[in-house]
Formats: structure tokens, sequence, C-alpha cells
């Protein structure tokens, strides 16, 4: 094994630079993972991140926190129950395990937790070493889809939130990587989800995803406090003016979820009467406290063709070329295979 490689890095404000970095040492408790597919994260991230928007994360990180790969070691004092050669997935969110949310089952709002991809090196590389709570051994499933897990169980925790009925009325708005997933989970939970998207090709997706109905428009057809509107609308853009309108999408008594991440420091207008009068639950979601395992089992399913999210695929080499169709918006989820 070389002792260095090339990774993909966030150097510079604006800019993911390929650089090289030493591989990793294997230290007790974790497990070197020789990487087989990264995906390049549109929700918050990776492209925030880039711009410098993302406060808590670690200049010159090796960014990638979608990933799946195979266990390449096994440090002779960790503890795991993957063996050599297993596909794995990461959850990339390490939290101390000592502090009052983490021994209250909120592990996820840790003030120290680490992020592999964002305050530590992640998956934008071909190998990495994680903690052996973070393997999740996968069966029947390509590395490719593995590699969803992440940003999957981050939808279980927004779907979760939700609280979603069979029968009830949906609105997803934006049909990105993680609006898909929304309404898929949705849609095999038995709800009739509607989807609201500018990008046709996208549009033409969510229907394949489940979507009772697209639109462009969003028009509820009267006064939600007369039942007009949507029981649950979750937001997946993260603009200030999708979250503010999604609040105008449900009914009476209806809960929004604001599950796309805005830049820091915007700001949303909201009527304390409107929220009141119309009894409004609004909510947020964070990461996927465990969600990674039930991620993993709703991947291994196959009740949704997962690989259909996955547009473009490219070698680590080529990054440049994925990170030019990642932010030209031009297909779906970009995968690097190093």
């Amino acid at each position: 094994m070389d002792n260095s490689m090339t990774v993909a890095s966030w150097e510079t404000v604006g800019s993911i630079s390929m650089v090289q970095k030493p591989v990793p040492e294997l230290a007790p408790g974790n497990v070197l993972i020789r990487v087989a597919a990264s995906g390049i994260c549109g929700k918050c991230t990776d492209l925030h991140i880039c711009k410098g928007e993302t406060p808590h994360a670690s200049n010159q990180v090796t960014i990638g926190h979608e990933f799946s790969g195979y266990v390449e070691a096994i440090h002779p004092e960790t503890v795991t129950e993957a063996k050599v050669g297993d596909l794995v997935a990461i959850d990339p969110n390490v939290p101390c395990n000592q502090c009052m949310f983490c021994r209250t089952n909120k592990y996820h709002l840790c003030p120290t937790l680490r992020c592999i991809g964002v305050t530590c090196n992640g998956g934008m590389a071909k190998y990495v070493a994680a903690p052996s709570s973070a393997v999740f051994v996968t069966q029947g499933i390509s590395p490719e889809v593995a590699s969803l897990a992440e940003p999957l169980s981050c939808v279980v925790h927004a779907v979760d939130t939700g609280a979603i009925k069979s029968g009830d009325r949906v609105l997803v708005i934006g049909a990105g990587p993680i609006g898909l997933m929304v309404t898929a989970l949705c849609a095999t939970g038995g709800a009739r989800v509607t989807v609201a998207e500018l990008n046709p090709m996208r549009r033409d997706k969510a229907t394949a995803f489940g979507a009772s109905a697209t639109t462009d428009k969003v028009d509820i057809g009267g006064d939600p406090v007369k039942g007009f509107g949507y029981d649950v609308v979750f937001e997946c853009v993260g603009l200030a003016a999708t979250m503010e309108a999604a609040l105008g999408y449900a009914k009476a008594g209806g809960t929004v979820v604001w599950v796309g991440v805005a830049k820091p420091g915007v700001t949303v207008p909201v009527s304390p009467f409107d929220v009141y009068r119309r009894e409004l639950t609004i909510k947020s979601t964070y990461t996927n406290p465990y969600g990674m395992a039930r991620a993993v089992r709703i991947l291994q399913d196959g009740k949704v063709d997962w690989a259909q999210l996955i547009s473009h695929t490219f070698a680590l080499d080529d990054f440049d070329s994925a990170w030019a169709v990642f932010t030209q918006n031009s297909g779906l989820k970009v995968c690097i295979k190093p």
C-alpha cells in the first residue's frame, strides 16, 4: 500500500482542490476503509463547505461524508462485527458519548460532534479510518447504492419528524436527491405525495419515486383555515423563499418540516398569529440520529430502485469534471469512485 493518496480537499474558500495526503494510520477502535463510492452532497455540506458557509468545517479537510467502501484492515484492539472484505456504509457523525445530549439519546446534538468529511478527513479519498461504531455492514447492494445510506438516514429522521400517517396529504418542495428520498419514504408509508419542483426532469423522476402528482406551482385551492392544504409539508430546498412558502401550504393543524439547509444568517418572516390560528407545528431536522441501520435495511429491501438517484459517476481523478456537473445542477446524485 502506498503511503500517500490523492484526495479532494477544501483548501481555500470557493474551491475544492486535488492534493496529496498520507494514508491514515490505523488506531485502536478504528477500521481502515478502502473507499468504493462517495457521493457529493448538494443538500448542505459539500457545497456549503466549499463556499465557506459551514462554520464547523475544518480548513484543509478532505470532503466526503456520504460514502461506502470495503474493510481493508481492522486494528487488533477494535471490537466490530465487520470483517475484512465486507462492503460497509459509514455514519460520518461521531459523538463524544459523554455530554448531556449523548446521555439523553440526542447524540446528534452533541456540541463536540465530529463529522467525517467535515471536521475530519472524509471519503473523497482512497482510504478513510473510521471508528467501528460508524461502520454498518451491507449485503446485496452495490457500493453506489450503499453510499446513499447516510443521506437516506437523514431522510429517515426527517420523515419521522413529520410523523406522517397513512392517508395523509403530503407536499414535498424540491425534487433533488433528498426530496426524492422523502417522496419515496412517504409514498411507501401510505401518504399521497405531491412534489413541487421547477425542473421538468426532476418532476418526472419524482413520479418514479412514488409521487401521486407533481407541479411547478403550488395552489392549495382555498383557505388553509377551512381545510385546504397539506397535512405535512417537507421543504427540501433550503432557500428562504421556499421555507416561507412552505408555511402557507399547510392546512390548519398541519406540520411543516424544514429539511433544506439555509445559509447562516438567513431569516424567514413568520406570522405568530397565523401559526396560532392554524395551530401549525414547525419543525427542523438535523443529521441522522439512529437512522443508519434503518437506512441500510431500506436500501437492502429493494422496494425502491434507489440506483436511479445516481445520475453521474466519475473516477476521483476526474473530480473537477464531477464538481462541474454537480454545481451546474445538470443531474441528481454525483458519485465518485476512488
